[in-house]
């Protein structure tokens, strides 16, 4: 299946300047799969190397970690000659082995001929452990996302609808009907099977919701388990209770995170080195409220308003258990929580496309779901689940700040009017 990484990672072999790469991700996003395949059509030869499933391989980054020691041994486990410029270096599960991580530094400086990627599915937790020694500006890093709508539909063998969907969005010109409830059939399948490459693989090929819903069951029991193994033992418990929350609070008409809803008398002293286990593990996004829609928008955040959304829309549906046929056929018994779904899905969206996203809310109420910085522009995007574009929240921000444009996203047809740009939820990855 085709992935947006794969054209990352060939300008990143081409670059002059390349520095050990590190793949970082949450579990099954498809950072192995992704990493092998590339080396495999890009490279004469891979070795691989996982310190999740050889544990001894941490020996050997014990003593020495210096290039010329390493790779004889290396090429030796591996069975391979490994070639500068030739071979494909893969350590994956890094994270296991701080010393391997730091022997990066020593590649980036004396042996840059060499090409590395690294792969963790757990890097932000455990680079920021005290003990932990990061390569600071020794590394290239780049996040992966699950697939997004355009590759599900590409995987879905649909290149010529994408094709449609992107000129529709250039030239704010509606799609013909038909082809737009086509679409919009897609979205809603994507909402059920979502990124996870597993999932999307096993969907295409079968058709099977039980299959697929099986395949993200396992991997929620995964994050289960990732919570035990790589966490303290006293925030465990803690950080089972704000995952488990998370769903709770997106079918609230206000999605704003409320710590008093994780459990009764809940403070954010408690609970704040939970929910910064979620995020840095890649299981949850955050998005901070913006004070001001001004740049830099970081420097205009609340520290203390976020929301928490899934990092996967069908993990999402999955661990709230909903019923497929109630999101393909659109049952009011999901009413209520409709808009956190959309919600959730136009931020994974936005994720994948390198957008940092917050949310604005005026002193009296009115808020706009999402705020980003699109070529040096501060957009404001206001999202339906249905095709209800009536925006009371976003015709107050735009009469106080005056934006270019803003984008309303719903079910709606593309089209325009005036500042105000409207887009199809499916198309939520050309923004």
């Amino acid at each position: 299946m085709y992935r947006k990484m794969d054209e990352y990672l060939i300008a990143w072999k081409n670059d002059p300047y390349r520095k050990p790469l590190i793949l970082q991700g949450a579990r099954q996003v498809g950072k192995t799969y992704s990493a092998l395949a590339f080396g495999r059509e890009h490279y004469e030869s891979v070795a691989y190397f996982n310190f999740e499933t050889t544990p001894g391989l941490n020996k050997t980054f014990d003593e020495d970690i210096s290039p010329d020691r390493l790779i004889p041994i290396l090429s030796r486990i591996s069975g391979k000659s490994i070639m500068k410029e030739r071979t494909l270096m893969i350590f994956d599960e890094i994270q296991l082995c701080e010393r391997a991580l730091t022997s990066l530094k020593y590649f980036c400086e004396s042996a840059p001929e060499y090409h590395i990627i690294a792969a963790g599915s757990l890097l932000g937790v455990a680079v920021n452990r005290e003990e932990f020694s990061f390569p600071v500006g020794k590394v290239d890093m780049v996040t992966m996302h699950p697939m997004d709508m355009e590759e599900f539909l590409l995987a879905s063998d649909e290149k010529d609808l994408v094709t449609r969907i992107r000129q529709c969005f250039g030239t704010d010109t509606p799609m013909p009907a038909a082809l737009h409830d086509i679409a919009l059939a897609y979205y809603r399948q994507y909402l059920v099977v979502g990124g996870m490459p597993e999932c999307v693989e096993k969907y295409v090929a079968t058709k099977d919701l039980v299959l697929t819903r099986h395949i993200q069951t396992m991997i929620l029991e995964s994050y289960l388990n990732d919570m035990s193994k790589y966490n303290k033992e006293n925030e465990i418990k803690k950080t089972r209770y704000c995952y488990n929350s998370v769903t709770v609070q997106l079918s609230k008409k206000n999605t704003r995170f409320q710590y008093k809803l994780i459990k009764k008398g809940a403070r954010a002293a408690e609970f704040e080195n939970a929910i910064e286990w979620l995020a840095l593990s890649g299981i949850v996004a955050r998005i901070y409220r913006a004070e001001r829609p001004v740049k830099p928008l970081d420097d205009n955040k609340d520290i203390d308003a976020f929301k928490i959304y899934f990092s996967d829309i069908g993990l999402l549906c999955a661990k709230k258990d909903i019923v497929p046929e109630d999101i393909l056929y659109r049952s009011a018994d999901l009413d209520d929580f409709k808009g956190g779904m959309t919600e959730n899905y136009v931020c994974i969206q936005l994720a994948i496309n390198g957008y940092t996203s917050y949310y604005w809310m005026s002193d009296r109420g009115a808020e706009v779901d999402f705020v980003i910085q699109r070529s040096g522009r501060i957009i404001p995007i206001e999202v339906k689940s249905a095709d209800n574009v009536k925006a009371k929240s976003l015709s107050t921000y735009i009469d106080t700040y005056g934006p270019e444009y803003a984008i309303k996203l719903s079910t709606k047809n593309f089209g325009s009017d005036g500042n105000r740009k409207t887009v199809p939820l499916y198309a939520a990855f050309c923004i």
